[in-house]
């Protein structure tokens, strides 16, 4: 069967164009003969395989529809799988070999009639093959409960008349106990066997008559069996019924659906127990290999998240329930758990450049190491999708485990793994989680995990990390704020604050840059720093920088004509992201926000890092090179910061450069560092020859500035000046040193 990770069966373009033709219904008629040839072994039908495969078609045709209908709807489904078991497809082998011819010829068979990318037909396909394991399940339960049912009436009808026998003839009973198509068994109140019908001597292998109840035990009796016997014996029930296993004369188990009852004289006295099993040993087998496949990964066999969480909730509610006190107090074993989450490091790498199969090949190696790392029943490694992978550990040393785990499945994937014909090198990173259990809940200490296995990752990988409280807070507020940022914008929250940009040569303020900042209504006033790479990762950096560009264009035509026309009039600087630089509408944008602000191109300066910049290639300074030649200035923010190459800069299409106050720190007392003193001397040489002029952040004392200037810089920015605020204060200089 395909995976969750793979995308389609590797089949040819050729093979598609012949399964091609032909007339859909050809197709699918197709489609249900190799469905009928696959599962008629397994049914119980009273129909030749040709009928079984005529009778397969309209199913086969529910499943064509639903895979290509929009929008997209697994129910249908639901009824194919409950209709397979009215047509007695009941084998326990039966449901895999249901789910595999869908999963291999479905999609095969019956392509859309309009395009459809490969990834959501498989995807499709499998939510299909789950909707109709879902669907025979319950079909299947549903059936087993009636039979269930017609059981338990021929057990009081086999109950009633036997009592009645019992006490008028023994030839009526004997008529009836013979008869049963069930297994009959009839013992006295201290248990010796009496008698057994030909039906129970079939089932088991051999008579039993003679023998003691007591002795037909079996270590996978239910808990409650033989307390129930008791109590049946002593007169205090009437009546029982479970599931109960008993050894065949081969050895082999036989599971039996068992009811128990209790048959009083006329005087209402104890006087036999009468037992009627039904054999359920096929159906058992059924039920435990669709447990199985609901509760492991079919591609690595590995648990799944269904079984997964099934141990952590009952790792989890150990002290709760009080098992934890049964065992010895608080600290006995299994009060503690430690939880490793996984996860490959590139793993996406693998499936773009190498394709889905060998990523699954690799998956599949990954959770054979992965397995051979556990070391006690108390563990468990199960995979929860993708590339993710969890273990959990439980006991009082928990974790203790949970960390030597964590290092024995970084060294079981220290060694390359050969797939595909190739050595792959396989690094992870894990994130631990500890504590006592009853304490946090499933949900908190798996998102815990999946927060401190990030970190891990960014920690370089291939390597571990413990929990930490502060750091989860710190990450659930990162995503709050993330959540809340577009109803943000939306609301009106933003505000901007202008730095006074100083022409150091005369103290005159010839313009500022645009700092955004957040109201939020809980946090407060929040920094760009905060914000600002979160709007980058979810793509509202793109409208929130348009916003900021309009209302600092409005801002500067405003300034504008307060200035009443001065030869120098004053320039805005905005700050562009990464994103913005590449957004394929940021040129028709600025266009359109200048003209609608009636504000010249010269007007603006649109600062970009210079990381941003660093190793572009031409069509991702095409959008720069287009607004430079509309007029646009184009400083580089935070010059110093990456290779500090003066040379790369004749190819770029800036015109200021904005020196990082690292450079400067040095200058903010006299006597100045000569070593900063002699590396801004040179920057500033080199750039005015390159015909750009020198901004320098971070100016915060007189000398600091008196520096600068000497050394040429033409313009500054810093607390020295001024801190940012609103536009009405921007020629409000403090001139007072700020450190």
């Amino acid at each position: 069967m395909l995976s969750v990770n793979q995308t389609a069966a590797p089949v040819s373009y050729a093979t598609v164009e012949v399964l091609g033709s032909g007339s859909r219904d050809d197709r699918l008629f197709r489609f249900a003969a190799i469905w009928g040839r696959a599962i008629y072994p397994g049914t119980a039908a009273a129909m030749t395989r040709a009928e079984f495969e005529r009778h397969l078609v309209p199913l086969a045709r529910v499943l064509r529809d639903a895979l290509h209908a929009r929008p997209f709807d697994s129910k249908p489904a639901v009824e194919v799988g409950a209709a397979l078991v009215r047509a007695n497809c009941t084998d326990p082998e039966v449901l895999p070999l249901i789910l595999s011819v869908i999963d291999a010829y479905l999609v095969l068979y019956c392509p859309p009639g309009t395009p459809m990318p490969v990834e959501e037909s498989r995807a499709r396909c499998s939510r299909l093959q789950h909707a109709v394991a879902a669907g025979f399940a319950r079909a299947l339960r549903e059936r087993t409960l009636a039979e269930q049912e017609a059981v338990t009436r021929v057990a009081r009808a086999a109950q009633a008349e036997t009592e009645q026998a019992l006490r008028d003839s023994e030839a009526r009973f004997r008529a009836v106990f013979e008869g049963a198509a069930v297994g009959v068994g009839v013992a006295d109140v201290q248990g010796r066997i009496t008698d057994v019908n030909d039906a129970l001597v079939r089932m088991l292998g051999q008579s039993v008559t003679g023998r003691n109840v007591g002795e037909l035990v079996h270590p996978d009796d239910p808990p409650e069996c033989w307390s129930l016997y008791r109590e049946l014996v002593r007169g205090d029930r009437d009546h029982y019924r479970l599931e109960k296993p008993y050894y065949r004369s081969d050895g082999s188990v036989l599971w039996t659906d068992l009811s128990v009852s209790l048959l009083r004289d006329a005087s209402g006295a104890p006087r036999y127990q009468l037992a009627v099993m039904q054999d359920i040993t096929e159906r058992r087998l059924l039920r435990e290999r669709l447990r199985y496949e609901v509760t492991h990964d079919s591609l690595t066999g590995l648990p799944n998240r269904t079984l997964f969480f099934e141990r952590l909730d009952r790792a989890l509610q150990t002290a709760t329930s009080g098992e934890g006190v049964r065992q010895g107090g608080p600290d006995a074993a299994g009060a503690r758990f430690g939880l490793c989450y996984l996860d490959i490091d590139g793993f996406k790498a693998v499936n773009d450049s190498l394709g889905h199969a060998v990523g699954d090949q690799l998956l599949v190696a990954v959770a054979e190491r992965l397995r051979s790392c556990v070391r006690a029943p108390h563990e468990l490694v199960a995979r929860l999708g993708g590339d993710e992978f969890v273990a959990l550990s439980t006991g009082p040393a928990a974790s203790g485990d949970a960390t030597a785990l964590a290092r024995r499945m970084l060294a079981a994937l220290a060694e390359p793994i050969h797939v595909g014909g190739r050595d792959l090198s396989v690094r992870a990173s894990i994130g631990i989680v500890d504590g006592v259990a009853g304490e946090p809940g499933a949900a908190e200490v798996l998102r815990s995990a999946d927060i401190t296995m990030y970190r891990a990752k960014a920690a370089g990988g291939n390597r571990y990390e413990h929990a930490d409280a502060d750091c989860d807070a710190r990450a659930i507020a990162r995503h709050s704020l993330t959540t809340c940022l577009p109803a943000a914008l939306d609301h009106g929250e933003f505000f901007i604050e202008y730095q006074p940009l100083v022409r150091l040569a005369d103290g005159t303020v010839r313009g500022a840059e645009a700092l955004v900042r957040w109201l939020h209504p809980v946090h407060g006033v929040l920094g760009p720093d905060q914000f600002i790479p979160l709007a980058e990762s979810t793509g509202l950096i793109v409208p929130l920088g348009r916003w900021v560009l309009e209302e600092s264009a409005r801002q500067a035509r405003s300034w504008r004509a307060a200035e009443g026309g001065e030869p120098a009039p004053l320039r805005v600087n905005v700050n562009l992201s990464p994103s913005q630089l590449r957004h394929p509408g940021l040129v028709a944008d600025t266009v359109a926000i200048l003209g609608n602000a009636g504000l010249d191109p010269s007007a603006l300066c649109l600062e970009v890092t210079e990381n941003a910049l660093i190793g572009a290639d031409e069509d991702e300074l095409r959008h720069l090179r287009q607004l430079a030649d509309l007029g646009v200035d184009i400083a580089l923010d935070d010059f110093g910061t990456g290779y500090s190459n003066l040379s790369y800069l004749r190819r770029l299409p800036v015109s200021t450069l904005k020196l990082d106050r690292s450079f400067t720190r040095g200058m903010q007392r006299a006597p100045a560092d000569p070593v900063d003193v002699k590396i801004v001397e040179g920057i500033v040489s080199l750039a005015h020859t390159l015909d750009l002029s020198v901004t320098v952040e971070g100016v915060e004392t007189g000398a600091q500035a008196d520096h600068l200037r000497l050394l040429g810089c033409d313009t500054a920015q810093g607390w020295y000046y001024a801190r940012p605020g609103p536009p009405e204060r921007l020629h409000t200089l403090s001139l007072a040193d700020a450190s």
